[in-house]
This record gives structure tokens, C-alpha cells and sequence, in this order.
């Protein structure tokens, strides 16, 4: 009896134990082979990132000399996340039924070449063109930094996949940290660079993933579609108490992020500040700079260890909750409200690698890629409708805004502390 006791404590304490005993390891890699993989990796939701965030400086520009309506510039970016977010699932069961590369790799190259295609559509000055390209490019982006997540669970275990999923998510921070800044630097050159440059970068990504990554091979046959889905809808039956909640935690969390520094972006342009171009980047690169050092950190410290993830979970959340609670009476004096703002992306920071480790770690690989694909599809839709309603928020006042987020935060806080836990469902064998 005292053992079996010890058994079940040992269980509860680590939910990847089941799974990395049962299966054959992975032949171990030299710490160098280990950077490599781990550059490789960080490359593909950098240029996810990229090809995104680096147009946001040059919309303006875009609506002078194509003769197109705010709305029409808004379309660039959100057409592209909108196509995005909706094949995210599909390009999950396409990775789950071949490979991981076997999607990245086309994902990329339709990724880069819309690209070009909608660089010689602001060349041409043609709208049509650059908006449909701009909608292939969510195609190929669907195939991206989403299946990324799942290639980290099937390379790596314990220690080293949550370092992986950390180096994801400060990768993903550290793109949106740059690219205002490179966008708007390559604009000084002519205002549709930025289109031609971001290939460039697709062109590094397919390089590294095709040379550097080494996919372990498929261990099953893959399943008819009726029993796959069987099977996903397995998992949500077992899981879904925690699954669901860690799913719309992340969402929410990167709708708070990125929704804030909307609304920082357009009051640092208005009086008193009047703060624009590469000095606005570098102000709002200092919450999203908190964020990546604290999600590298967080990835590398949690290894397989859920009592901490749960620990960190809560804490973040408590510091999104306050910062953005005192945002709602100190949000006039700009470095106050950095600094809040900054203590809110730390917050972000401790949990996604948290939620990313939990939710990549908890099936099998059979049925990993569809569901962080379901994931990733809630953060993309979380991120495409940060600024739209931050925006409608904003013509409310400035306390709807900070009342809004703070209680969102404490709502996402009250879901981890009592369904996202260590033990009950979670440590079930996947």
C-alpha cells in the first residue's frame, strides 16, 4: 500500500513520466547538435511574426500612395490573420497524419513567395493583388509556428522541450519587439521594403528547418479520419476540464497584451507625448522586452516540474491582474504605466511557456499537432482581435480599457487556480 501511495505521488508530480517511459527515446544529441535544432527552431515563429507585425509602421504610407481607406490598410493584417487562424486546424491534422516537416517546409515556401507577390502589388499599385496575396500568405502561415509547437514535443522531453517551448514563445515576443522597429527603418529606403524583405527571412527559416532539424520518425500508421477525430475527441472528453480553460488562458492573455500596446501605440502619437517612428518601437518594445527575457527563463527553470508551472501560472496572473487593476487610476504618467505595463508582460511571460509545456506534453504524438494547432488558433484569434476592440474601447474611455483587462485577468486567474492543476485529470496517462 505505501508503495503504491509513493507511486501515485510520483505520478502527480510529473504528467510527461508516462509517455517518455513508454516510448523509445530519441538517440541523445551533443549540446551543440541541441543549439542548432533550438536556432532552427526559433526561426519559424520569427518569421511568423515578421511577416506580420513588420507592416504595421508602413499602413500609413500604404494608404497614401495606394489611394486606400484606413479600413483597406486594417485588411493587410487582419485578412491575414483571420485565413490564418482558420486553417491552423487544418495544417494540425495534416502534420499529424505525415510529418511535421512535410508541412512546415511548402508552409514556408507559399509563406515567402506571397510575399513577393504582394511586394509587386504595392509596386504595381494594385490593391486586389496585395490582399489576396496577403491571404495566401495566412495559408502558408498556418503551417508554421503552430507545427512548430509539436515538433518541439516529438524532438525533446522533460527539461529540454519546455526550454524549446520557452525559446517558442520569447522567439514569438522577440520578433514583435523588432519588427516595428526594422519595419519602419527599411521604409526609409522606400515604403514597400518591408514586403521584399520578409522572403529574405522565409528563404533563412526553410534552410535551417530542412538542414538542421532531424525528425524523429513516425512510430504509428496514420489513423482513418473517423478514427482520428475519435480521438481528438477523446482527449477533450479526458482533458477537456484543464485543456479548454489553458486554451482560452493564452488566448486572453496575448488579447490583453497585444490589445494594450494598440492603445499605447496611438496615445504615445497624441499630445503631450507626440512620440513617433523607431522612438514609439523602442517604447513599446520595453513590456514585449519583459515578456521574452521571462518566457526564455520560465521555459528553462520548469523542466518537467507542473507543482512550479503551477505556481508561476498563478503568480503571472496575480501581476497582470494588479498592473492592469493600478492601470486604471495611474495610466497618466508615462513611465508609471510603462513599468505597469511591463510588470503585465512579465506576467505574460511566466505563463505561456507554462500553458505551452503543459498542453504540447499531455497526448500523444499521433494527435499533438491538432491540438496545439486548436491552440494556436485561439492565440491567433486573441491577437487579430486585440486592436479592433481596444479600439471601439477607447472611444469609451481609458478606465473601460484597464477595467476591462484587469478583470479579464482575474477571470483567467480564477480558471488556472481551480482547473489547471497538477493533479486530478492531468496526470492521467495521455
Amino acid at each position: 500500500m505505501h508503495t503504491k501511495a509513493a507511486e501515485g505521488k510520483k505520478r502527480s508530480e510529473n504528467i510527461f513520466e508516462d509517455k517518455s517511459e513508454s516510448k523509445p527515446k530519441n538517440k541523445p544529441k551533443n549540446k551543440k547538435g541541441h543549439i542548432w535544432e533550438y536556432i532552427a527552431i526559433a526561426t519559424i515563429p520569427l518569421v511568423l511574426v515578421l511577416g506580420n507585425s513588420m507592416l504595421v509602421p508602413i499602413l500609413p504610407d500604404m494608404q497614401e500612395r495606394m489611394g486606400i481607406s484606413r479600413f483597406q490598410s486594417s485588411l493587410v493584417i487582419t485578412l491575414f490573420s483571420i485565413t490564418a487562424g482558420l486553417i491552423i486546424p487544418v495544417s494540425g491534422y495534416l502534420s499529424d497524419r505525415f510529418t511535421r516537416k512535410a508541412v512546415i517546409i511548402p508552409s514556408l515556401i507559399v509563406y515567402g513567395s506571397a510575399g513577393v507577390l504582394a511586394g509587386l502589388g504595392a509596386v504595381w499599385n494594385s490593391y486586389p493583388i496585395l490582399i489576396t496575396a496577403r491571404a495566401i500568405q495566412g495559408l502558408g502561415a498556418a503551417g508554421t509556428a503552430p507545427i512548430a509547437m509539436a515538433l518541439v514535443g516529438d524532438l525533446y522531453k522533460g527539461g529540454t522541450a519546455s526550454k524549446a517551448l520557452g525559446l517558442i514563445e520569447a522567439s514569438n515576443g522577440a520578433g514583435k519587439v523588432v519588427s516595428p522597429i526594422l519595419g519602419s527603418l527599411l521604409a526609409l529606403i522606400v515604403w514597400f521594403a518591408p514586403f521584399f524583405a520578409f522572403p529574405i527571412f522565409c528563404v533563412l527559416a526553410l534552410l535551417a528547418v530542412i538542414f538542421m532539424i532531424k525528425e524523429p520518425p513516425k512510430e504509428k500508421e496514420a489513423e482513418p479520419l473517423k478514427d482520428y477525430l475519435k480521438q481528438i475527441r477523446s482527449i477533450f472528453q479526458e482533458k477537456g476540464r484543464w485543456l479548454i480553460p489553458a486554451f482560452f488562458a493564452g488566448s486572453i492573455s496575448l488579447f490583453i497584451l497585444f490589445g494594450v500596446l494598440f492603445y499605447l501605440s496611438q496615445i504615445l502619437e497624441e499630445e503631450p507625448y507626440s512620440i513617433e517612428g523607431v522612438r514609439k518601437g523602442l517604447i513599446l518594445a520595453i513590456p514585449l522586452l519583459g515578456m521574452v527575457i521571462t518566457s526564455y527563463t520560465t521555459g528553462a527553470k520548469i523542466k518537467e516540474n507542473v507543482i512550479l508551472m503551477r505556481w508561476l501560472m498563478n503568480i503571472g496572473l496575480i501581476m497582470m491582474t494588479i498592473s492592469l487593476a493600478l492601470a486604471i487610476f495611474l495610466n497618466t504618467n508615462l513611465y508609471i504605466f510603462i513599468g505597469l505595463l511591463t510588470l503585465s508582460g512579465i506576467g505574460t511571460g511566466l505563463l505561456l511557456p507554462c500553458l505551452n509545456t503543459l498542453i504540447t506534453g499531455s497526448v500523444e504524438r499521433e494527435q499533438r499537432g491538432m491540438i496545439t494547432s486548436l491552440y494556436n488558433s485561439l492565440r491567433f484569434i486573441g491577437v487579430a482581435c486585440g486592436p479592433p476592440l481596444f479600439g471601439w474601447l477607447m472611444n469609451i474611455s481609458n478606465k473601460a480599457i484597464f477595467i476591462t483587462v484587469s478583470s479579464l485577468a482575474l477571470l483567467m486567474l480564477a480558471l488556472v487556480f481551480f482547473f489547471i492543476k497538477p493533479k486530478g485529470e492531468m496526470n492521467k496517462k495521455a
